[in-house]
């Protein structure tokens, strides 16, 4: 199986706890890996055939610069789940980063798989 990525897609929102956090939006960090079948697009050489990069990262970046979560894990989550199903993708890897958000470390946050991937 093939594997489509988006790397280091950078989005504002709203996140965190914090009652300082609710007042700013924060700059997260997208690294998101799709399993598709890039044969047919590849022979076709035509967009329709491809899982378009441009068109999930747009909808990350509408969903996510109006959300409000607490907490990294939902949102992580909330984004697989759009992926998987408005894209049709069996299985999904996102790494979601919060930058400076721990003094002394680059980033911090989560990494998920879901679905099942194709061998």
């Amino acid at each position: 199986m093939d594997i489509v990525f988006i790397e280091d897609l950078r989005i504002d929102t709203v996140i965190g706890i914090y009652d300082w956090e609710r007042r700013v939006r924060q700059t997260l960090s997208f690294d998101i890996e799709m399993a598709f079948d890039n044969t047919v697009p590849a022979t076709s050489d035509d967009i329709a055939d491809t899982l378009n990069y441009k068109d999930v990262s747009k909808r990350l970046i509408a969903y996510v610069g109006e959300s409000s979560f607490g907490l990294v894990e939902t949102l992580a989550e909330r984004c697989a789940a759009i992926i998987r199903e408005e894209f049709g993708v069996a299985w999904v890897r996102l790494k979601l980063s919060k930058p400076g958000a721990v003094r002394g470390a680059k980033a911090v946050g989560v990494c998920i798989e879901r679905g099942k991937r194709p061998a």
